[in-house]
C-alpha cells in the first residue's frame, strides 16, 4: 500500500490545523498518510529549496499558504488551467517527476459561500487583499455571479495586477480597483490578507464601514472569530468565517494527491471537533 507524505509549507503555521484534517480523513478512507509542516521561518529557505527538498525527499505533495503561493509558480514544471489563471498555487502535486500546480482555494471559497450565505445579495463586492488568496477569492466571487468586484489592496499595483486579470477572464465590466470606503454601499465584504491571524492581530479596516445590510467573510480560519467578524457580528452583519473554506479546499488537495475522494461532510464535522464551533455562518 501507498504511504502518501504530504507537507504544508508557509510561515508560522504551527497552529494550522491541515495535518489533523488531513490524517484523519485519510485514516477513514484506508490510506497511509503522514501530513508534515515545513515552515519556511523555522527552516530558513524560500518556497523553492523547500520545495525541491520536499520532491528529492520522495514527498507526493504540498499545499502552498502564506506567503509562498505566488512565489512557487517559478519552480513549478506545469500548471493545471485553473491555477494558471489564478496565478497563485496552493496544491503541487508530484506526478511522474514533474511538479504540478493546482489551485484548491477558489472551489473552495465558492463552496463554502453556497452553503454558508445562500441567498446574499452579490452585485456589488470588495474584495480586501489581492495577493495569491485573494486571486483565488475573486475569481470564485466573479464565477458565483457577483455583479461586479471591487479590489483593494495596501499594493495597489498588485490590485491592478488581480482586476486585469480578472477582467480578462469575465469582461471589462466585472472588476475594478476601489479604496476601502467602497464597502459603504457594498453588498458584501470578503477579507482575503493575513490580518487577524493569531500572528497579525488587529483589524483589516476601519469598523465604521460596517452596517447591517451588509454581509462579511474571512478567510482566515485561526482564530475562528476574527476581529473583523466579530465587529460585523455587533453590526448586525451576516458573517461567514474561514472554516469552511479551509475544510473545502483540504478537501480537494487530498484527492489531488491520493485519487481518492474524500468525504467533505464528514471533514467538516472533524473541524467543527477540533474548533468547538460549527464551520458554518451566523
Amino acid at each position: 500500500m501507498t504511504h502518501y507524505l504530504i507537507g504544508l509549507v508557509g510561515s508560522g503555521i504551527g497552529p494550522s490545523l491541515s495535518p489533523a484534517l488531513h490524517e484523519r480523513e485519510a485514516a477513514e478512507l484506508g490510506l497511509r498518510y503522514t501530513y508534515r509542516l515545513l515552515d519556511l521561518d523555522e527552516l530558513g529557505q524560500p518556497v523553492g529549496e523547500v520545495l525541491a527538498a520536499a520532491r528529492a525527499e520522495g514527498f507526493h505533495g504540498l499545499n502552498i499558504t502564506h506567503p509562498g503561493k505566488q512565489a512557487v509558480l517559478a519552480h513549478l514544471d506545469d500548471l493545471v488551467p485553473e491555477a494558471a489563471a489564478l496565478g497563485a498555487v496552493n496544491t503541487v502535486v508530484f506526478d511522474g517527476g514533474k511538479a504540478v500546480g493546482h489551485n484548491t482555494d477558489a472551489t473552495g471559497f465558492a463552496r463554502s459561500v453556497r452553503r454558508g450565505l445562500p441567498g446574499a445579495r452579490m452585485q456589488d463586492v470588495v474584495l480586501l487583499g489581492a495577493g495569491g488568496a485573494g486571486a483565488a477569492v475573486g475569481h470564485a466571487l466573479l464565477s458565483l455571479g457577483t455583479g461586479r468586484l471591487g479590489v483593494h489592496d495596501v499594493d495597489p499595483e498588485r490590485a491592478e495586477g488581480l482586476v486585469a486579470a480578472l477582467k480578462h477572464r469575465f469582461g471589462a465590466d466585472r472588476a475594478v480597483t476601489c479604496g476601502p470606503d467602497a464597502v459603504r454601499t457594498a453588498d458584501g465584504l470578503v477579507h482575503a490578507t493575513p490580518t487577524g491571524m493569531a500572528a497579525h492581530p488587529g483589524l483589516p479596516i476601519d469598523e465604521s464601514v460596517l452596517r447591517e445590510d451588509l454581509w462579511v467573510a474571512d478567510i482566515v480560519y485561526r482564530p475562528l472569530e476574527t476581529a473583523l467578524l466579530a465587529a460585523a457580528r455587533a453590526r448586525g452583519c451576516r458573517v461567514l468565517h474561514g472554516g469552511g473554506m479551509v475544510v473545502l479546499q483540504a478537501a480537494e488537495s487530498l484527492r489531488l494527491f491520493t485519487g481518492v475522494e474524500p468525504d467533505a461532510a464528514r471533514m467538516l464535522a472533524h473541524f467543527e471537533e477540533l474548533e468547538g464551533e460549527p464551520a458554518h455562518a451566523s
